[in-house]
């Protein structure tokens, strides 16, 4: 090798005393490599500062080494498009891709193109992490497509046997009944619950349905007259407790099915000139960075975002390894705050 010449991996192999191709398996992972000769071979490739050629290594192996991680848009106030929730996952899914040895690609789901086509069918990714739905009656006709088409792919979501590829997601009706129960002890017995509570939001469901399991242990039942449908952003929980106060039902507790719900139904209160937590409690769900700066500070079910974009990535690369994919449910965790 010249002075000028960059190492190749034969100049590795030929220090290391093994064959080109077992240095190509150990740099790459390969278990069929042992330890010793692994670690041999990446000391000495450290030395050479030999830099591997994904481009090549990508050919030979049939995939791209990326992967793609695809937000739902998700008009905001504040001109943005990502849920403040998805971000907070981000750095998590690029530590754990670092590791794995991949890059990744960002972008949209956009519903009205084939979205899957442009990345694991043109081979710029070996496969997708979806993050966000929107309403999931709507949407679940797109992942039967990627079933079909044997689409390596997992998402965010709620953890129910669907057989809608494999599913990451937090124990939302534990969250719910947890937030029922700190309620409870906290003397409220008439508690709304502000988010849209049908099968198009499942998991907004299910946190439901973990609110009437607390109740019902104290022998209370869910009011339908306390139930305002809001999607989950801050508008949408202003204008529904709006709703809710014009009913003119008693009420001494709102349980908003996400933080941004809870952010709006908080301000609704403070124009109706009912004190946060004094008149009524008001809890949320998914502890965004924002949750802890409102005045009060909110109480919300915290999701594991760190375990969870971790698991995101380790669930789609044992995928795309061939093996099969196992769903996983996180435990959730209340954190109270000043609001409640």
């Amino acid at each position: 090798m010249g002075t000028n010449d960059k190492p190749t991996s034969f100049d590795i192999a030929a220090l290391a005393g093994v064959s080109q191709p077992t240095v190509s398996r150990a740099l790459r992972g390969d278990r069929t490599v042992s330890e010793a000769t692994r670690l041999r071979i990446e000391a000495i490739a450290r030395q050479l500062n030999y830099k591997v050629d994904r481009n090549a290594s990508s050919l030979r192996s049939g995939q791209a080494k990326t992967l793609a991680l695809l937000f739902f848009e998700d008009p905001l106030p504040d001109g943005s498009f990502i849920n403040p929730f998805f971000l907070s996952m981000l750095g998590s899914i690029l530590m754990r891709c670092a590791q794995k040895g991949y890059d990744l690609l960002t972008s949209f789901q956009q519903l009205s193109a084939d979205w899957h086509k442009d990345y694991e069918d043109a081979r710029k990714a070996d496969g997708l992490i979806l993050l966000g739905y929107g309403d999931w009656e709507t949407y679940r006709s797109r992942l039967d497509d990627l079933v079909r088409q044997q689409t390596h792919f997992v998402r965010w979501g709620s953890v129910e046997p669907h057989g809608l590829g494999t599913v990451i997601g937090c124990d939302n009706r534990g969250g719910g009944r947890d937030v029922g129960r700190h309620l409870v002890g906290r003397g409220r017995r008439r508690i709304a619950f502000v988010g849209d509570a049908s099968s198009h939001y499942p998991e907004f469901q299910d946190r439901y349905r973990g609110l009437g399991d607390a109740l019902a242990e104290v022998g209370l039942a869910n009011d339908p007259g306390l139930h305002v449908d809001s999607l989950s952003i801050e508008q949408g929980g202003y204008d529904a407790t709006r709703r809710l106060i014009a009913r003119g039902i008693a009420f001494d507790a709102i349980f908003a099915a996400s933080d941004l719900i809870a952010l709006g139904a908080m301000r609704a209160l403070g124009e109706a000139g009912r004190s946060v937590p004094s008149d009524v409690a008001v809890v949320g769900f998914d502890d965004i960075p924002a949750a802890s700066l409102t005045r009060p500070p909110l109480t919300t079910v915290s999701q594991d975002y760190s375990r969870a974009g971790a698991a995101l990535v380790d669930a789609l690369v044992r995928q795309i390894a061939g093996e099969a994919g196992e769903n996983v449910k996180l435990p959730a965790r209340l954190v109270i705050r000043a609001s409640s």
